[in-house]
């Protein structure tokens, strides 16, 4: 049996509160957007339902929090912000490099260099994403991080002219970060999780600044942190191999606090944006020659996004009453499709 049968995306709403919760309690230390503390959820969740209700004509810090409901429940989130560093600013360290060379004795080193960094500022971001152990290997995963795209095509003004991700970074299983060791707590009087939970907070840009102004020669870090700068935490691997699919690129900057990588693509060129096809709906029985697609309506609030079989002919698009009702669509009406394969 198809696990994902009957599952669909949505934006999240108070009553998957205790859902969310669940997970973030699974979720371990890293993963800043999805924080295991009730009133700091439920806080992103009503900011998710205002934002939908905005009628947004320049993109800000607006955020949207979406949640895939599976068998009666909330199985894996994934989150947008419309523009980074618009409210406070948005550190990165951009990873350079610096050339000490003397010709008289015979001495080359071009060393490693971290710079703080504002260049991604109006960028919007891929924020949270996270899948309930139980369900990956499912689809699940696929499903809530490309419905994104989906979302973003249908409502594209609501966003900017370049999406980045910030990839969790290494850490084991006790929440310790070397990158964070060798340096962050260097300059505060605390471990990685508390660091971790500030961040969560909304308190980064304060502990960025904090931060020491000069460029960082990275052969004065720890062995094991030089190791991980722009690596990414085992579960994320596969979230990496999506994106990259899907056109993302590291360009050399990477988190402050556990050096993960920030990936980056121009919005109009992410596969998934670039492909959605927008098709007139019809209903009845795929048939056959049906292909597998990611299907999304073009709804702000009311936004839906499920896996389905679909038959595409021309401009149509074939899909079953059933998917046709969780995507809240009727005969006539136009349906965003993502063909997968």
């Amino acid at each position: 049996m198809n696990a994902l049968a009957g599952a669909f995306v949505r934006p999240a709403r108070q009553e998957d509160l205790g859902d969310l919760l669940q997970m973030a309690s699974k979720a371990g230390v890293g993963l800043t957007t999805l924080p295991n503390q009730p009133d700091l959820l439920a806080a992103r969740i009503e900011a998710s339902r205002a934002a939908l209700q905005l009628a947004v004509s320049v993109p800000g810090d607006e955020s949207y929090l979406f949640v895939l409901q599976a068998q009666g429940r909330v199985v894996a989130c994934s989150a947008l912000i419309a523009a980074v560093g618009t409210q406070q600013a948005f550190y990165n360290y951009h990873v350079g490099r610096s050339v000490f060379a003397s010709r008289e004795l015979k001495v080359y080193r071009s060393i490693p260099t971290l710079y703080l960094s504002n260049d991604l500022t109006g960028a919007s971001e891929l924020a949270t994403l996270f899948v309930d152990p139980d369900w990956r290997g499912t689809g699940a995963g696929q499903l809530i991080s490309l419905c994104r795209f989906l979302f973003i095509a249908a409502q594209r003004w609501r966003f900017g002219h370049r999406v980045i991700a910030e990839l969790r970074g290494v850490a084991d299983d006790q929440g310790r970060s070397p990158f964070w060791d060798s340096l962050g707590r260097q300059f505060f009087a605390m471990d990685f999780s508390a660091a971790d939970q500030l961040s969560g907070a909304e308190t980064r840009a304060f502990i960025a600044e904090l931060m020491p102004r000069h460029p960082v020669y990275t052969v004065l870090l720890s062995e094991a942190a030089q190791k991980v700068i722009g690596c990414v935490h085992e579960q994320t691997r596969a979230a990496r191999r999506l994106l990259e699919r899907e056109g993302f690129r590291y360009r050399d900057y990477v988190d402050i606090f556990d050096a993960g990588p920030a990936l980056e693509a121009e919005t109009d060129a992410i596969f998934s944006v670039r492909v959605a096809r927008r098709l007139c709906v019809e209903i009845g029985e795929p048939g056959e020659q049906a292909v597998e697609a990611i299907l999304a309506n073009q709804s702000g609030e009311g936004f839906r996004a499920l896996r389905a079989q679909v038959l595409i002919d021309g401009r149509t698009a074939r899909l079953s009453r059933d998917d046709a009702l969780s995507l809240q669509l009727d005969r006539g009406d136009q349906v965003l499709a993502r063909v997968l394969g």
